[in-house]
């Protein structure tokens, strides 16, 4: 038997599983990881704080199965995308705080580009689209706002990475500095045509070259953990971004399938096999390249306040005691009363891209209560993932039969009813929903050559499917509402300044 172990490293939280090779998972243990908030829109997090976690998990994981790292045949590392790492290179020092994904302090910069008539470039050689969601302009802001920084960068003495990166890099003691495929893909700085970094956006986004990992396929050997940290070299053989391994953890490994992760955001990732032109909002992306095979290419729809909108109920609001309690919440109403919530809290992604949007509740009057509130943030969710369906529908041609979920929030019985009802299509729940860890573990067991690539998606099982219920009239009724408010919240702060 050989065992596997994966490492989820997300936003709001780390954790390690270990796995057999046909993916059962065997025990796992977490971290909780502090959110900083600088000033309103700026989210970080502590590079060291994610190390520490992610190292005690390890250890928590193989002492309660009384294993050796020995015995472990691969590593795989599946992390929140997009946020940014600098750190020494000779002693592994970060430099400043994570940039998370959600940051929307470099608005005006992606929107100078834009007005200076960059974003087609950008588009055509990356698939996404010029916003401050993605790591090139925090890297740009690193880079102009930490004294001395790109000096040294350009003498070689600065490094640049997304979560793998980091990890991998403290992980193997400072030998190895890569990425995947995935990962890079999410940059801003990387052409997904030619597979390489690109001197043309480097330049626009003036960033030395120095500064990059080396980018490899989902399954290659990307270093090995450094004897000092756990007592034995053990090799990472799997990376990829959270939302690709859930795809593969969900067994999307044929164009037209589909799967949505509800998280902290929500992503919904559609395999569309070869490099598709972009359009209507919607992101390409590398999903992940298997040995011997080409590049395996996805559509995505980011949707950035998904979970974090109950959180904010929780903790902006004090309306529950924990996000768990929002579904009993929810269901002690009928309906939304009439009340729509719109959590643009960090802005809004597909399809309207907008980090000026901010989060609106409309339809209040005096019979509204929390449970109206509590049922408006989970349509929401699914609101907004119908928002990200049609878009890539509209730019793939492709209509979605069904929708896989997984993540903490597929849990939620009510918010899968909803989804269902808003999408007219099956939503179907896996009997495991960590589907990201999952596929940072299957990754790892075919890059230590104990999966096989045609096998990875055979054991996936479903736990339960939603069918839609709700009459087309209403359906509609519903969605046009929805339209109203979402207009309501869109360019609002730069309306507002």
């Amino acid at each position: 038997m050989a065992y596997l172990l994966a490492i989820d490293q997300g936003t709001t939280s780390s954790r390690v599983t270990l796995y057999t090779e046909r993916g059962e998972p065997l025990g796992s243990a977490g971290r909780p990881l502090t959110q900083h908030f600088p000033q309103p829109g700026w989210v970080e997090h502590d590079p060291e704080e994610i190390w520490l976690g992610v190292v005690e998990c390890l250890r928590e994981v193989l002492g309660a199965a009384s294993l050796s790292l020995a015995e472990v045949a691969g590593i795989g590392i599946t992390n929140q995308r997009e946020t940014t790492v600098l750190w020494e290179r000779s002693t592994g020092r970060p430099l400043h705080r994570a940039i998370v994904w959600q940051d929307r302090r470099t608005a005006s910069r992606t929107a100078a580009l834009r007005e200076a008539g960059h974003e087609a470039l950008v588009r055509k050689k990356t698939g996404l689209l010029l916003d401050p969601y993605f790591s090139a302009s925090k890297l740009g802001w690193l880079l102009d706002e930490l004294p001395g920084v790109r000096e040294r960068a350009l003498r070689g003495e600065i490094c640049f990475g997304t979560v793998d990166s980091w990890l991998i890099y403290r992980l193997t003691g400072g030998r190895s500095l890569v990425t995947d495929l995935s990962n890079a893909s999410r940059t801003l700085l990387f052409n997904i045509q030619t597979l390489s970094w690109d001197d043309e956006l480097l330049e626009l986004f003036g960033v030395p070259r120095s500064l990059l990992p080396e980018v490899l396929p989902s399954t290659a050997c990307f270093g090995c953990t450094d004897p000092a940290l756990f007592g034995a070299e053990v090799p990472i053989t799997g990376v990829a971004g959270d939302q690709q391994a859930a795809l593969f953890g969900q067994g999307c490994h044929q164009p037209g399938l589909a799967k949505v992760t509800y998280g902290t955001g929500a992503f919904v990732v559609l395999n569309c096999g070869t490099c598709s032109e972009p359009g209507d909002g919607v992101l390409t992306t590398i999903a992940w390249q298997l040995p011997g095979e080409p590049v395996c290419y996805a559509l995505e729809g980011s949707i950035f306040i998904a979970g974090a909108a109950v959180q904010w109920l929780v903790e902006g609001l004090g309306l529950l005691k924990s996000p768990s309690e929002v579904e009993a919440l929810a269901r002690s109403v009928p309906d939304s009363g009439g009340v729509y919530f719109v959590p643009a809290l960090s802005g809004l992604g597909t399809p309207y891209w907008d980090p000026q949007a901010r989060g609106v509740i409309a339809g209040l009057t005096r019979g509204s209560s929390a449970g109206h509130l509590a049922r408006a943030a989970l349509e929401a969710i699914a609101f907004q993932t119908v928002d990200a369906i049609r878009a890539m529908e509209r730019s793939s041609g492709l209509v979605l039969r069904e929708l896989r979920a997984d993540g903490g929030a597929a849990a939620n019985n009510l918010l899968l009813e909803l989804q269902a009802d808003f999408l007219n299509a099956p939503v179907l729940r896996p009997r495991s929903t960590e589907g990201t860890s999952l596929g940072a573990a299957l990754l790892a067991g075919i890059g230590a050559g104990v999966v096989d690539p045609a096998r990875a998606g055979a054991d996936w099982e479903m736990d339960r499917e939603f069918r839609p219920q709700l009459a087309q009239r209403e359906r509609e009724r519903l969605y046009r509402g929805w339209g109203r408010a979402v207009r309501l919240s869109l360019g609002w702060e730069e309306e507002a300044g």
